[in-house]
């Protein structure tokens, strides 16, 4: 629906796919799934034994990874449109950049020892990209921290608050269009459910949480009453003996 596109939903949609498919082409090179791609090569030339390490082992070939991320996420794009310079298409192909910058920025470097004894006389060392989860944790802090820009491109996008335009855009940061509807109150014409009689729990500061699902509108607490078997016991012969168990829970709803 068009009041989804271009809000920061779809932003971060666009960067964790991006993302995603980075890292698991690159991880795929790595481990000799894919023909077209291996290690990394360029970096077996650096560092020498006289300063104490090398490059060795298998870096992780990002570049393969993200040029395939392009091809494949960012020219339908382009196709589609016509051109890169609508508005909405420029900030869609940004966001799928900003996610395979996400994966490049959080690479990092891994060493292993060797010498006599097990002393560390010389180190080879390698590059490796980060786990997915931790790609994703950067990816939802630029989320929660993105940017609205003006709908109209002009040369390049720009910042929707004119007081903020000379503060430039990073390649990392998401940006959105329109602002994101009310997620918290019911509209069946966007297909939103709301979180009105949502089960959620009291003392978790998470998502889950009473105080962010329920949208500050407060949770009620009712008790429900659980009757179970419970310690069962074969007899013999030839039947199992189990007595009732009730327990009383406390399910707390939004409001």
């Amino acid at each position: 629906m068009s009041c989804f596109v271009g809000t920061k939903e779809t932003a971060f949609i666009y960067a964790v796919t991006s993302a995603g498919l980075v890292h698991s082409v690159t991880r795929s090179c790595s481990v000799g799934n894919m023909t077209e791609c291996s290690c990394d090569m360029n970096l077996r030339h650096g560092g020498s034994a006289r300063e104490g390490w090398h490059w060795g082992g298998c870096s992780d070939d990002i570049h393969y990874g993200m040029s395939f991320s392009r091809k494949f996420l960012d020219v339908p794009i382009k196709n589609i449109t016509g051109k890169s310079e609508s508005g909405l298409a420029a900030m869609n192909l940004h966001n799928n950049e900003a996610g395979r910058q996400a994966v490049a920025k959080l690479m990092s470097v891994d060493c292993r020892c060797h010498g006599v004894s097990g002393s560390c006389a010389v180190k080879t060392c390698w590059k490796t990209m980060s786990s997915f989860e931790k790609v994703g944790r950067f990816l939802k802090e630029k989320y929660e921290n993105s940017i609205q820009i003006s709908d109209r491109l002009k040369k390049k996008l720009r910042r929707k608050e004119k007081s903020q335009r000379k503060i430039p855009i990073g390649k990392d940061d998401l940006l959105y269009v329109n602002k994101s509807p009310n997620y918290c109150v019911e509209d069946q014409k966007l297909g939103i459910p709301g979180t009105q009689g949502r089960e959620c729990n009291r003392t978790s500061e998470g998502p889950d949480g009473c105080n962010l699902l329920c949208c500050g509108r407060g949770y009620n607490t009712h008790v429900v009453r659980h009757v179970e078997r419970c310690e069962c016991k074969f007899v013999w012969c030839c039947y199992v003996r189990c007595r009732r168990c009730e327990t009383m829970t406390d399910v707390h709803t939004c409001k």
